[in-house]
């Protein structure tokens, strides 16, 4: 990059669209289900037929205020649809039904992991566009319906992101709410979280904005970061350079990592908002706004809180369990038969989630009782079991016989015992063995517990209190 980009400040603003899991369409009962077969999901309405009606989805209403909440957005109360007129031909009806003078939410904040705040400007709602596929036929577009009408809620930020790493945050927290909230699947891969990038640049110290380029078409985190930082070497190599940063739009191309000019402020769209005739104006009252906030999960943030206070684990471990709701869901499960909450979260973050990771299966799918768990979680932490017997055997057990972990290490004999007497005996068999290696560890090799403790363990099959092993080795050692 330009070695003058110190002297520049980056300015970007985010219009994230969030695809809503919705059964149905925003304004008709066509099904919302990604991955049919080409235009199997549409109807005279979706497609735009003369004389058919759209009718408002009212899950979307309830998303809709679920984030704004989420978001500390304020809710609207008199909202009105508007028609957004353009052609193109993957939208049926030459227009689409969005929210123009009156969004749903406004104002809010999304709060990185930094407590940095970047301020919104609106939330609105609005249907999804079709989509065109030319890489299908050597002659022709081909164009796929299913898409036209899904219902999306758009994410306006205020231009307050100042880097590409703080725009990766930003879109990070959008996701993660909207799946804790259970609206999206938030999956970039499957178009149901889209991001379009204004950017600009402006000297350090000033104030004023300059020209912003929006880029569209960004299918990923990552590559959010590598078009922001594309675009802003451009237009500072153009200050530098005296060449004028044009207000456009630009289309990021991943492969070759550029962007080219899709259009220029001199042929911007006129979309000629006007109000939506054939839906009436809705009204949200007070009291539904109650009811939808009483229905809201736990977020993220509240749980992070809890489990670094509450339950006393480290925010490392409270990080990744609040990021992960269903994971965290089953957390919250677990603790409720044992107070061995840091085993708990353990055992979710290793061994239970190499296995669903492995198994490519969701936790839900995990057959595994909470109930199962917790005793597992009692076990450990009680060293009636040792970590290799219960990740080796004991669990692998559980899951092929759904049987408890008590009666499981019981029918096998992993549990392990405090029997003081048999541990003495191979204490001081295993010190009769090694005289030279006392002799040594006496005079402050102290590295060498690990070799006595091994030949116990071993000896003892892994059925032996390794804890009570150390104390009483170590107790006879320094005689």
């Amino acid at each position: 990059m330009n070695t003058n980009t110190t002297k520049y400040e980056t300015i970007v603003g985010l219009e994230v669209h969030v695809q809503l899991s919705t059964k149905s369409k925003a304004y008709c009962s066509d099904l919302n289900k990604f991955g049919e077969s080409p235009n199997t999901c549409i109807s005279p309405i979706s497609l735009g037929y003369p004389g058919t009606l759209p009718k408002i989805n009212k899950e979307v209403i309830k998303s809709a205020v679920k984030l704004g909440l989420a978001l500390n957005c304020n809710i609207t109360e008199h909202n009105v649809y508007s028609r957004k007129n353009y052609f193109y031909p993957d939208l049926p009806k030459g227009y689409q039904i969005t929210q123009d003078k009156t969004p749903i939410c406004t104002g809010g904040y999304v709060e990185l992991n930094d407590n940095k705040k970047i301020q919104l400007t609106r939330i609105h709602m609005e249907e999804d566009a079709g989509k065109s596929i030319h890489d299908l036929d050597p002659d022709h577009s081909l164009i796929d319906f299913n898409r036209a009408g899904v219902a999306l809620l758009e994410i306006v930020s205020e231009p307050e992101i100042r880097s590409p790493e703080e725009a990766y945050s930003y879109l990070q927290e959008i996701r993660k709410l909207v799946r804790h909230l259970e609206i999206s699947n938030g999956n970039m891969e499957e178009g149901s979280l889209r991001c379009d990038a204004n950017i600009s640049v402006r000297p350090k110290g000033t104030k004023e904005l300059r020209n912003r380029v929006e880029v569209k078409n960004i299918n990923s985190f990552k590559n959010v970061m590598k078009a922001i930082n594309l675009e802003v070497e451009r237009q500072i190599n153009c200050y530098n350079n005296n060449t004028a940063v044009d207000q456009e739009t630009r289309n990021y191309n991943a492969a070759s990592n550029t962007t080219t000019v899709l259009r220029s402020k001199e042929d911007a769209h006129d979309y000629r908002y006007f109000t939506e005739p054939d839906i009436p104006p809705m009204v949200i009252s007070k009291q539904y706004i109650e009811d939808v906030k009483s229905e809201m999960p736990t977020l993220p943030k509240e749980r992070f809180i809890e489990y670094t206070t509450r339950f006393q684990l480290s925010e490392y471990d409270a990080k990744l369990l609040s990021e992960d709701k269903s994971l965290s869901d089953f957390f919250n499960q677990i603790i409720t038969h044992t107070k061995n909450y840091k085993t708990v979260a353990n055992l979710l973050m290793g061994i239970i989630k190499s296995y669903i990771n492995e198994k490519s299966i969701a936790i839900s799918d995990l057959k595994i009782t909470a109930e199962h768990l917790a005793e597992l979680a009692n076990m450990i932490s009680e060293n009636k079991v040792n970590n290799l017997i219960v990740s080796k055997k004991l669990f692998p057990e559980m899951i092929k016989s759904l049987k408890s972990p008590i009666t499981i290490a019981n029918e096998n004999g992993w549990v392990q015992e405090d029997n003081t007497q048999l541990i003495e005996k191979l204490v001081e068999k295993v010190m009769v063995k090694h005289p030279d290696k006392v002799v040594a560890y006496q005079n402050g090799n102290t590295n060498l517990i690990g070799m006595f403790m091994g030949e116990i363990m071993r000896e003892s099959k892994g059925q032996l209190n390794p804890k009570k092993i150390n104390e009483i080795l170590k107790n006879k050692l320094s005689k």
